[in-house]
């Protein structure tokens, strides 16, 4: 039987934890990862979020077979669900695992059953992402995730305390919940359940300092949710929260279920209970029959929202969708132009929001040593920022107290506080 592996990840987090469950499934079946050498077995965990993560996973099928031509190549993930021709014409011997299969991805090499079993570390994260729901009901026109990972469902309570204890007991200070849509956990569990209800239950293992929320939709937030975050002294003070755009009719168009005012109005209500809580966002820009007024609206309500950082994506017209469909397609050099636009917004926003912690003392998870600044170690306090630090210690996956004493491009400067 081969013996070694190697796995690519792309896309989101959830792709990046069913990864680490391969690989842990993997490694105790008595295979080991390859490093740096060649490998037996590839496993490619593609994203189809946009075309060019459809080139991304492509392309990493070609690198695969171009390391080790006599390897086995599995390709799973998103693109793996209904893109069979695009992968079998990229590599004919390919074996394409679906989304559903993942977990017992070691019967396709030696028939064995195998049971899911979580996660017990996070390889090369000082943070673990958690998954805790996999799908969405949302059908958002633009979007083909739910046409790659179907409705939503999330995973029993219990078996993600488990993951979380192991998590922790590995040494792990900080898990980042984290799903397709986060925000309809537990509405298909019987008994119904929710996020706060979950978040309470985690808040009790010992040794868990910090838990932060990854991306969650504004229809989500519910009061209790807010009140939580109000009040707990675990969960991170930071929400991401895509908009994808600013303007009520794009918004219509792309089925997106609040408009601008919703959206201002649930940032203004967070910020009354959490002052200092952290926003960051997505923002898709040129949805097809995007005017300049359309993004006009849309560059204002990024002013108004302040956030720490914007993730902008160019409009990618995804088979299956209704967006697909739409005439008034943008040019590319106007989306180009718009992007770059918005980018500089963006940025004098991220600068005002670290201006207020500058003098402050906070608390920041050291995940490494910075690859861009010698000498300096980096992570990221609750809110999100990220800080980087003077030492000739070792801070790696210390929670360490910092003054945060100068703003930097992308980032703030942190001295040790005695």
């Amino acid at each position: 039987m081969s013996k070694t592996f190697k796995i690519f990840t792309l896309g989101c987090k959830v792709n990046q934890y069913e990864s680490q469950e391969i690989r842990e499934r993997f490694i105790e079946a008595g295979f080991s990862e390859s490093e740096n050498s060649l490998a037996d077995i590839y496993v490619i965990n593609t994203c189809t979020v946009t075309s060019r993560a459809d080139s991304e996973s492509l392309n990493l099928i070609r690198r695969a077979d171009r390391e080790n031509p006599k390897a086995k190549i599995i390709v799973t993930g998103c693109l793996a669900e209904l893109d069979r021709p695009k992968i079998k014409n990229t590599h004919r011997r390919a074996i394409i695992v679906k989304n559903k299969d993942k977990q017992a991805m070691l019967e396709f090499l030696n028939g064995k059953k195998i049971s899911a079993k979580g996660i017990s570390y996070f390889k090369g994260h000082s943070r673990a992402f958690l998954k805790i729901q996999d799908g969405c009901d949302n059908f958002c026109s633009y979007c083909k995730v739910p046409l790659v990972r179907g409705g939503s469902s999330s995973r029993p309570a219990k078996d993600i305390i488990k993951d979380a204890k192991r998590l922790v007991e590995n040494g792990y200070k900080e898990i980042v919940l984290t799903g397709i849509c986060l925000g309809a956990f537990g509405k298909d569990l019987k008994p119904k359940t929710n996020l706060v209800d979950l978040i309470d239950k985690l808040e009790n293992i010992d040794g868990l300092l910090r838990l932060r929320l990854s991306s969650i939709e504004a229809a989500d937030i519910s009061d209790n949710l807010v009140r939580k975050l109000a009040r707990s002294k675990k969960l991170c003070s930071h929400l991401h929260i895509p908009i994808q755009s600013g303007d009520d009719e794009i918004l219509k168009k792309m089925r997106r279920k609040y408009c601008s005012k919703d959206y201002l109005e649930l940032i203004k209500k967070l910020r009354r209970h959490i002052p200092e809580i952290a926003i960051t966002t997505d923002v898709l820009v040129g949805f097809p029959g995007e005017t300049e007024q359309n993004f006009s609206n849309t560059v204002d309500l990024v002013k108004k929202i302040g956030s720490l950082k914007v993730h902008i994506f160019p409009f990618s017209p995804r088979p299956g969708t209704v967006a697909n469909e739409l005439n008034g397609r943008i040019n590319p050099v106007i989306v180009r132009k718009r992007i770059l636009a918005l980018q500089k917004v963006a940025n004098g926003c991220s600068k005002n929001f670290r201006k207020k912690f500058l003098g402050r003392t906070e608390t920041v998870l050291i995940e490494g040593r910075s690859k861009e600044n010698t000498g300096f170690w980096e992570g990221y306090a609750g809110t999100y920022i990220k800080v980087l630090v003077k030492s000739n210690k070792n801070l790696s996956n210390r929670l360490i107290s910092l003054k945060l004493n100068k703003i930097a491009k992308n980032h703030m400067i942190g001295k040790i506080s005695l």
